[in-house]
């Protein structure tokens, strides 16, 4: 049996369940945020400073960034492994995804990081 050391889940279902999950928090946290947005007659400042600082929105906005990120992950693994083939770059198609597959998990790892210091970081 092949197992893939690059995909994030065990297998492709566990995969497809982490993007679909992933979806739907993009989607309810999207439709919150919409929601709040059209609510609020006079935003300002003080007031988006205070729902975003609040707990709540902190873990909504750590689960979004979480999400993006395994969203990303996820489909664009499936695009190299689809498209970056012995067909397109001949024998260096293994050397150009692995380098391609880490550039972009490096890119994630700093969006992660930069997200969550953004979020939980500093006053």
């Amino acid at each position: 049996m092949v197992t893939s050391v690059t995909s994030l889940g065990r297998n492709g279902l566990y995969d497809w369940l982490i993007q679909r999950v992933s979806a739907v928090v993009i989607a309810v946290y999207m439709i919150g945020m919409l929601g709040f947005l059209i609510t609020q007659s006079n935003l300002d400042f003080d007031t988006w400073s205070a729902f975003m600082g609040s707990a709540p929105m902190r873990i909504a906005n750590t689960l979004l960034v979480l999400s993006v990120a395994a969203h990303t992950w996820i489909g664009l693994w499936s695009v190299t492994t689809d498209y970056l083939t012995s067909l397109t770059f001949g024998k260096a198609a293994t050397k150009v995804r692995l380098v391609v597959q880490m550039v972009i998990a490096l890119l994630l790892l700093v969006y992660v990081l930069w997200g969550l210091l953004m979020i939980w970081g500093g006053a």
